[in-house]
């Protein structure tokens, strides 16, 4: 005769009980938590473009007069950068150091230095990045007011690796239709290469200049106004993809959307610029509408970010603060508004999470209940 089955101990039959609503406890928090995430992770990776950039501190003690910026090409997370033409002890503005940094947004330290041989530049003003991978610096400022009959731009080759450097630029001579005037903004095309410049005026009687189809090293390139603006322009910038075009002042910045087949992406006819220039060979810039701009010393650069999605704002001094600006809407370029828009469709903004927050909750509602029932027969066959 077989003994009688023992009946499991209180204690074994506690802790299978235990146990189970431990299981089917945890199971069910999962499920209450579900439409929230888990604190601290995203439930899709967001891209690095889909991030404001942080400010950051030039700590370069030989800056102290930048005047331009650009972002590079080759580098990320660098910006070139220069000084304008410091004061003499008469007052009088002296020839600016022929250096251009590479700054490290990063840290704020310089990574490398481009020391300009054979020019001595009077008035830097502006730096900017063309298709070909040179950099271009405009030697365009005129502090007295249009006495200087004609003024230059520098092109040399980004450097491929980051350290100390001399090179020999390519020096364009300039001079504008409409007789000599003050500029501080230089930019160059990101498709065409074309350069182009904007005057810095009061009484809002500013505008834009287009240089020639190429420029030649040899004579004299004639730049000609294509637009009016009303901005004391600083600086300027146009966005990676060119359909966009910023200028800044002291205190303001105003978005363009720049028009043209040949230039940016909106594929609209330009119109024939005036003094004689090929029909269709340029673009047009259409106000947008303003950017806000962060305060600063004495505001005098701007870029886009890589990405198009943020400006960077300088300004002169020692120690100074790059600082970002997030755009949106309508004056965000248009290749970064095509690819915010697709992220948003994949589920990476917050709309695709909330809408996928139900469903991800049932799922693990019905997985729990399944589960308890599951364990529910195991531990009745085993008393």
């Amino acid at each position: 005769m077989r003994p009688p089955r023992s009946r499991p101990s209180g204690t074994l039959a506690n802790h299978g009980s235990t146990a189970l609503r431990s299981v089917v406890g945890g199971l069910l928090v999962l499920a209450v938590a579900a439409p929230f995430g888990t604190p601290g992770a995203a439930a899709v990776p967001r891209a690095a473009g889909d991030r404001t950039p942080e400010e950051f501190t030039v700590r370069d003690s030989r800056i102290t007069e930048a005047s331009g910026l650009v972002a590079s090409q080759r580098h990320e997370g660098v910006y070139w950068t220069h000084n304008d033409s410091p004061p003499c002890a008469d007052g009088d503005s002296c020839p600016a150091q022929p250096d251009v940094y590479a700054v490290d947004a990063e840290t704020g330290k310089t990574v490398a230095t481009v020391t300009l041989s054979g020019v001595t530049p009077r008035d830097a003003e502006a730096i900017s990045l063309g298709p070909d991978g040179n950099l271009y610096l405009g030697d365009i400022g005129d502090n007295t007011g249009g006495g200087w009959s004609e003024v230059w731009l520098y092109r040399f080759p980004e450097p491929t690796k980051l350290g100390e450097v001399t090179v020999t630029p390519t020096r364009y001579t300039v001079r504008y239709a409409d007789g000599p005037r003050d500029a501080e903004s230089l930019m160059v095309h990101p498709r065409t290469g074309r350069a182009y410049l904007a005057s810095k005026e009061k009484n809002d009687q500013g505008g834009v200049y287009a240089g020639p189809r190429e420029l030649s090293a040899s004579g004299v390139n004639t730049f000609r106004r294509i637009a009016d603006t009303e901005m004391w322009a600083t600086d300027g910038a146009f966005s990676p993809d060119g359909t966009r075009l910023v200028l800044r002042s002291y205190f303001g910045a105003e978005m363009y959307r720049w028009t043209g087949a040949s230039d940016g992406d909106s594929g609209s006819p330009s119109e024939e610029p005036s003094g004689g220039e090929e029909k269709g060979d340029g673009g047009r810039p259409k106000p947008i509408d303003t950017v806000p701009v962060p305060m600063q010393r004495q505001g005098e650069s701007v870029t886009f970010t890589p990405d198009g999605r943020a400006l960077m704002f300088g300004t002169e001094g020692v120690s100074e603060v790059v600082k970002p600006t997030e755009l949106e809407d309508d004056v965000l370029p248009e290749r970064a508004a095509k690819q915010k828009r697709a992220e948003e469709r994949r589920g990476g903004g917050s709309d695709g999470d909330e809408d996928s927050a139900l469903p991800r909750a049932a799922a693990t509602f019905v997985l729990a209940m399944i589960v308890w029932m599951g364990l529910r027969r195991l531990f009745r066959r085993r008393e």
